[in-house]
């Protein structure tokens, strides 16, 4: 199912200069931020191709220490944001500056990431990467409920 959904997504790639969340969005990553993940190749069309995470990467956001210190700053529902944008984080209006965080499914899973701030009110939704929506084990398609902390 996941596979249909990546390919109907990058099938709307094909029309005119695609869909405007496969595009590079302007001010997608904060001038502070710290990803230095490289994008996917322009002929990605897999999740593994659009995932370019490494396995060293992927192994840090998983590795969840206790979470002293850690400030809750609500829930939020996330859907999957741009896979072309590399590295693991949310863009969320929960924060109002880029901060490291984690995200925790509603499975149990944990990953920590980098949350970056959005326009709008807290309960508006937020976009979550392909590779964080991976290491959550929820799927890429649909909306997921995630708790989130800053830490």
């Amino acid at each position: 199912m996941k596979r249909f959904v990546l390919i109907a997504l990058l099938g709307l790639g094909a029309c005119a200069d695609g869909p405007a969340f496969l595009q590079p969005a302007a001010n997608v990553k904060p001038a502070d931020s710290v990803v230095t993940t490289p994008p996917p190749p322009p002929d990605a069309r897999t999740e593994d191709a659009f995932d370019t995470t490494t396995d060293e990467e992927r192994a840090a956001a998983v590795a969840i220490p206790e979470p002293a210190g850690e400030r809750s700053l609500g829930t939020t529902v996330a859907t999957l944001g741009s896979p072309t944008e590399p590295g693991i984080w949310m863009e969320t209006p929960l924060v109002s500056s880029v901060t490291q965080g984690r995200v925790e499914a509603e499975n149990g899973k944990s990953v920590s990431l980098e949350l970056r701030p959005i326009d709008g009110p807290a309960t508006a939704g937020s976009r979550i990467s392909l590779p964080a929506l991976r290491l959550l084990e929820v799927g890429l398609a649909g909306l997921h409920t995630l708790t989130v902390y800053a830490k």
